[in-house]
């Protein structure tokens, strides 16, 4: 298929930031039928789909796969795939709350610790008046409080959901949960709440356009360095790999 490229098996469309926020901009106003999961694809959950027969069954079926990370969009072009940009978790929710403000959409934010999910929304409430912010909470809950939060979201029906419980964990839990959630959308975004809510510092717009974000973080943050590696290995088994037409 012309219109997606494949990365190790996984199906990424060749479409841009504005494409997928026109996307997901009709299918919140069409409400149609159940919840449309939009999936972040990062190396890590790539390479994890390799040999996680089950991670690999939610994104397939998944509404949507965005290209999260600039690895991504390089190796298609190295195979011959060519994504136009990447699509990150971050890009992603800033891209919608603007369009949100001007739209008037609501989100429910469910992840991160407690008082950075609440500065997060507040922040939120300050820089996009226009936005409902219908509730949200923190990522550190028993099974007993996440079926009680499930209800909550059930209730309060968001246009958006934001599960920033990193990955794969939180595509697990929109997976399991997603008859129930009566969200029109829901998206994993990684640690995107720590980021605005100011607990975690983004890279710098020169270091993102040079496509060097991640060693900003390596940089500021030392103990990533392990889950760093990962991201030599995908591209190599990434580059080699032998894609199904299919």
């Amino acid at each position: 298929m012309n219109n997606v490229a494949r990365i190790m098996g996984i199906p990424f469309p060749k479409i841009t930031m504005e494409q997928t926020l026109e996307l997901l901009g009709k299918v919140i106003d069409q409400d149609q039928a159940g919840l449309f999961h939009v999936v972040t694809g990062n190396p890590e959950i790539v390479m994890s789909c390799q040999n996680d027969k089950q991670l690999r069954s939610i994104i397939d079926e998944a509404g949507l796969i965005t290209a999260d990370g600039i690895g991504i969009v390089m190796v298609s072009r190295i195979k011959g795939g060519h994504l136009p940009e990447r699509v990150t978790g971050c890009d992603l929710l800033i891209k919608m709350l603007e369009a949100g403000n001007r739209k008037k959409w609501s989100f429910y934010f469910l992840g991160a610790d407690e008082v950075t999910n609440r500065r997060a929304s507040e922040v939120i409430t300050q820089t996009y008046p226009n936005v409902s912010v219908l509730g949200g909470h923190h990522g550190f809950f028993s099974e007993e409080e996440g079926l009680k939060i499930v209800e909550e979201i059930r209730s309060l029906e968001p246009d958006v959901l934001i599960v920033a419980l990193g990955a794969p964990y939180a595509e697990r839990w929109i997976h399991k949960h997603k008859s129930s959630l009566n969200a029109k959308i829901a998206i994993g975004v990684g640690g995107s709440l720590d980021i605005i809510a100011g607990k975690v510092k983004r890279a710098p717009e020169i270091w993102q356009k040079l496509h060097v974000e991640w060693l900003f973080r390596l940089i500021n943050q030392p103990s990533r360095w392990r889950r760093q590696m990962i991201l030599p290995r995908f591209a190599i088994r990434a580059i080699f790999f032998k894609e199904s037409n299919k």
